[in-house]
């Protein structure tokens, strides 16, 4: 081979390297697709979880919960381990495995007349008690008062009796957003999702929280946005308000939260006639997401339903 051949084949063979190693610019760069194209839907599209919070509290919030699972005013719902009527709606969760039933991971108790506590006992967590003994009422009393590390065995505990009784939750949320509070409870949310595999509920607006934000690692699913009727809404304008909050929905993965129960004695009783996430509120989310007009605003707005089941197998598959 001559010599001008072999210089030749060497400046080939070096700018085929250089080319090969050299960085790409910002617009060659592969573009990370995003938590919708993951689920197998344009760019575009409008997704929808329609999601209860609050079963196993009483009874009529379990038995409206099921008629909106099954007539298909709601999609997805998820469970207080530590209250009274957990067994009930566990029992209805073993008949039915394919229901998308997460946990309400449950620390704090509200109501002034119906109180429950941890599933762990007393002396193991005694910082997540109150002076008469229950949950404490409200997230900020409970952020300011609980251990993490007490939280966390709670939590890990109200998995374990989930599974106990035959629920395998599709994803973990927070009763009043306690886990929400501070960067030292949100870590052990995401502690406890990552090792259970089980997805935690968490939106763009908390993950971009500078407190929040450092602890999200790439395998935790974050969603665009949660939606939820306030008591700002007179009772008169609910119907407006879901209309609204419809035909508004932008591109993305949205979940609507809703409370939805009968208005009778039982959950009168137990709400104790406050008006904020009450009895008559209840009622009036369930009787707007059963009806026709509801439905048809889902089809008129182009929304895709789905549910943290199909957000939970992505876990396997982290982002690419």
């Amino acid at each position: 081979m001559s010599r001008l051949t072999l210089v030749t084949s060497a400046l080939v063979a070096l700018s085929s390297i250089a080319i090969a190693q050299r960085v790409p610019e910002e617009g060659e760069r592969k573009r990370v697709p995003s938590l919708v194209e993951r689920l197998g839907h344009p760019p575009d599209a409008k997704l929808l979880i329609i999601h209860a919070d609050d079963l196993g509290m009483n009874h009529s919030i379990n038995a409206a919960s099921v008629r909106a699972l099954e007539s298909g005013a709601i999609n997805s719902a998820s469970i207080m381990v530590p209250c009274p009527w957990f067994p009930e709606i566990a029992a209805y969760a073993r008949k039915n495995p394919d229901a998308d039933f997460g946990l309400h991971l449950t620390l704090t108790s509200e109501w002034v007349s119906y109180r429950w506590g941890p599933v762990l006992p007393a002396t193991r967590v005694p910082t997540l008690l109150d002076p008469s003994g229950y949950l404490h009422p409200t997230e900020v009393s409970a952020a300011a008062a609980i251990d993490p590390r007490e939280a966390e065995a709670e939590i890990r505990a109200q998995i374990d009796r989930a599974r106990a009784f035959g629920i395998e939750p599709t994803h973990l949320d927070t009763h009043m957003r306690t886990l929400h509070q501070t960067p030292e409870l949100f870590a052990a949310l995401l502690r406890v999702s990552r090792e259970t595999g089980i997805p935690a509920a968490i939106n763009r607006d908390l993950a971009s929280d500078p407190d929040f934000a450092p602890l999200l690692g790439p395998g935790d699913v974050v969603i665009d946005r949660f939606v939820s009727i306030g008591p700002e809404v007179a009772a008169e304008s609910w119907a407006e308000y879901y209309a609204d909050a419809i035909r508004s929905l932008e591109p993305g993965v949205t979940e609507l939260i809703v409370h939805v129960a009968f208005d009778d004695a039982e959950m009168r009783a137990a709400t104790g006639g406050v008006p904020g996430w009450g009895s008559g509120w209840r009622q009036r989310d369930l009787d707007v997401l059963s009806s026709d007009a509801f439905r048809r605003l889902l089809r008129e707005n182009q929304v895709r339903l789905i549910t943290w089941r199909e957000i939970g197998a992505l876990m396997a598959r982290p982002a690419p």
